[in-house]
């Protein structure tokens, strides 16, 4: 029998439930009602529009095969009504009504045997004053980019200032000094940047890659006011003032559950609705996803809250199949993400270790620096990668990873994120198989090494120290403090040379030959490259009764690429 579908919201979610039903039940009549004048668009690129990556904003709506994704598009091609700048006002659940109200002022009552909710989300606001001014931005709609490269294009934009380090932050950033050379600064209130999504190492990894092509960080700021009268002159933290032409702020996104509210829809801890696996609200004909639903958390068992487009596609699509009668399920997500920082790339999947203490595991979490391609490979780059694992059971918790190969890093996390659902523990990764081949990847794989590195930590035979441990003890260890260099001596020499009171050099394959000469009162930390060769001095030196010294994580590769310039 055919149905009348209303669906609130046409971007990600909302488009694909539409075209999914409509596949499936051709005869039903479709509505979907937003209140922009865009729909259907990939508002993941907006960064890439701003920057000029993309040149023109339409190229945002367009299909793969170039076609627009407009009212008419949706009219002539799929059979679905498309109202525009629309609001809906309020659900009337009892008699299953919809009212809406036009942009002119006029309104209607539409009725639905069905109704999807997808009203996204919206930009999380700064309660400070000049908020509100003139070339204060955000960029979570297409009028937004468009302001934004409007300002740009016509080299009114000199110094901007973007307030929060996370995804939007940083990927604004990165299209703001790039391609327009504007003096770009990141204002972040937490003490690095992308907090919670990985480890401080790591954003300082990301950090630095930025800070090479000149976009400024200043951490660990809270921002007390914007200045200026008709337009933006300054912004005011906590420690400085910067002056700016333009701001941009990016600190997080807060789900639209307004009208779910009003009708009395259930919603979940983290404030979005609450939907079950099918993606039903409680009200048993009524749906929701994307930005403004609240879903599982796989990794944790607890609810979760993931603004991602690509989780929103996905989710339409079982909406669509169970509007038709279906029984499709979305079980929930573990948090895949990837921002790219110039020619690098920082991603990550499931819990980074902050996060997975907080939600309560007795986690630890291991660093390996490994080349992403064959050692004798002509092209071939360093991928840094970051396992946390929970200590008793071996299960994987979440992984991040960064390299200047960006789709080397995307493919192991992909490799992790496929199986995290499933509880893996370290000895799947061990021996999970990737394909091989010189120009693509190592023999014994990185993901491999991580997870054997991980296994010789939990088992007792690796003690293994970061670069913010080795930095602590650099900086403001005693006369006690030795590095005990395992390179070659073309690598290791100049270091002993520079440092005679606290830095010996032997490599690793002279450790037998030379033990006398490693004191014996000393706090001792090995080092290499990598890691790989002072992780044998480990073992060889526990073999001849050394047990206490300590192995840098990622060895100097690690230390060079977190900033400790020594």
């Amino acid at each position: 029998m055919a149905q009348k579908i209303i669906i609130v919201g046409g971007v990600a979610l909302g488009s694909k439930a539409a075209c999914r039903f409509k596949r499936l039940e051709p005869r039903s009549q479709v509505t979907i009602i937003d209140q922009d004048r865009f729909v259907s668009y990939g508002g993941c690129g907006i960064p890439f529009y701003v920057s000029g990556d993309v040149s023109d904003v339409n190229d945002l709506r367009k299909t793969s095969f170039h076609m627009l994704r407009d009212e008419a598009f949706f009219r002539n091609c799929k059979d679905i009504e498309v109202l525009t700048q629309t609001r809906a006002e309020r659900i009337d659940r009892e008699n299953k009504k919809l009212h809406i109200r036009r942009l002119d002022g006029t309104t209607d009552v539409l009725d639905y045997d069905q109704l999807v909710l997808g009203t996204g989300s919206r930009p999380r606001c700064l309660m400070i004053p000049g908020a509100d001014l003139p070339m204060v931005h955000t960029s979570a709609n297409l009028n937004d980019a468009q302001a934004i490269k409007e300002l740009v294009t016509r080299g009114q934009v000199e110094r901007a200032v973007i307030i929060g380090g996370g995804f939007i932050g940083l990927e604004m950033a990165e299209a703001l000094a790039d391609m327009w050379e504007v003096d770009t600064t990141v204002v972040e209130y937490f003490d690095q940047i992308m907090p919670g999504f990985v480890g401080p190492q790591f954003a300082r990894m990301a950090q630095r890659q930025m800070e090479k092509h000149g976009v400024r960080f200043f951490l660990d700021e809270e921002v007390k006011a914007i200045e200026g009268t008709d337009s933006v002159e300054a912004v005011v933290t906590s420690k400085r003032r910067l002056e700016a032409d333009l701001v941009i702020i990016a600190i997080g996104a807060t789900p639209n559950v307004e009208l779910a509210r009003e009708a009395g829809l259930r919603l979940g801890p983290t404030g979005a609705i609450a939907v079950d696996e099918h993606m039903r609200t409680s009200d048993p004909v009524i749906y929701s996803g994307g930005d403004c639903a609240e879903i599982r958390n796989l990794v944790t068992g607890q609810p979760g809250y993931f603004p991602l487009g690509s989780m929103a596609n996905r989710q339409g699509r079982v909406i669509g199949t169970n509007l038709a009668g279906g029984s499709a399920e979305f079980r929930g997500a573990v948090g895949s993400f990837v921002v790219k920082t110039f020619e690098a790339a920082l991603a990550g999947t499931g819990l980074s270790l902050e996060r997975a203490r907080r939600a309560g595991f007795d986690a630890v979490s291991v660093q390996v620096a490994q080349l992403d391609r064959a050692h004798f490979y002509p092209d071939k780059a360093m991928i840094h990668l970051e396992l946390v694992v929970e200590k008793k059971s071996r299960r994987i918790l979440g992984i991040q990873g960064f390299g200047e190969e960006g789709d080397a890093v995307v493919g192991r996390i992909n490799m992790v994120a496929a199986m995290l659902e499933d509880r893996p523990t370290i000895d799947r990764l061990s021996n999970v198989e990737l394909a091989y081949s010189p120009p693509f990847s190592s023999a014994m794989d990185v993901l491999n090494a991580l997870a054997n590195t991980a296994e010789n930590m939990l088992d007792g035979h690796y003690q293994p120290i970061d670069a913010d441990g080795f930095a602590e003890k650099w900086v403001n260890g005693n006369g006690n403090l030795l590095i005990l260099d395992c390179r070659a001596r073309q690598d290791g020499e100049s270091f002993a040379k520079k440092y005679p009171d606290r830095w010996v050099n032997i490599p690793q394959d002279e450790l037998r030959q030379r033990m006398a000469e490693i004191p014996t009162d000393k706090d001792l930390i090995l080092i290499c490259n990598t890691g790989v060769r002072s992780y044998e001095a480990q073992l060889n030196l526990r073999e001849m009764g050394v047990t206490d010294p300590v192995s840098v994580q990622g060895g100097m590769v690690t230390l060079n690429k977190c900033g400790l310039d020594l």
